[in-house]
């Protein structure tokens, strides 16, 4: 069975390095057999969560498009910068967005709990996003996803990666590996385990 990862960033700037390492990770899923699909949450626009506007308009469609993207995956890796020492909103907003579908349309749909999820982070300093991706695990844990160990902290973006688009640095490079390892096992086998 080959696990199909959904991959995308916790930043839509051109040129973040949180984007640059959800590529980077992409690269690694590949080179590894897993069917890799890159998006960006700038195509998928939507409001401040708003539990108001939720029961009186339901669920906007670009969050209804993006929890059904989640869906048809088997795992997911989210590579998050860091804003004042957590996650960005832009991220923040679309998994409590998410988090709160239960239906479409006739069908059950919870598309995040029990789904395999790998953490990268990212900063321009030393740091690495550590503080950010700490956070995040402790968002997607109470979304009740199942998050595999390994992660991948890149410090110093802005001199981390090659002319290709890879890690310049080949301890980044390794780690990328077994985190991509691991989410295509962890994904395959609760994958397996829904099929009985």
């Amino acid at each position: 069975m080959i696990p199909k990862i959904l991959v995308f960033a916790g930043s839509v700037r051109s040129g973040a390095f949180s984007g640059r390492t959800a590529d980077a990770a992409q690269k690694a899923l590949a080179l590894q057999g897993a069917d890799v699909t890159r998006i960006s949450l700038a195509d998928y626009p939507m409001p401040i969560f708003d539990e108001d506007l939720e029961r009186e308009e339901g669920i906007p469609e670009n969050v209804m498009k993006l929890a059904r993207m989640i869906g048809a995956h088997d795992g997911l890796l989210i590579a998050t910068p860091e804003y004042n020492g957590s996650l960005p909103p832009l991220l923040k907003n679309a998994i409590d967005w998410v988090s709160v579908v239960r239906h479409d349309g006739g069908r059950q749909l919870k598309p995040l709990a029990g789904k395999a999820v790998a953490l990268c982070s990212s900063s321009k300093g030393q740091h690495a996003g550590v503080r950010a991706i700490n956070h995040l695990r402790a968002v997607l844990v109470r979304c009740h996803m199942e998050i595999v160990t390994p992660e991948c902290s890149v410090p110093n973006g802005g001199s981390a990666f090659d002319a290709e688009g890879g890690f310049a640095d080949e301890r980044l490079r390794h780690a990328m590996d077994i985190v991509a390892q691991v989410l295509i096992e962890r994904a395959r086998m609760l994958s397996a385990r829904g099929d009985i």
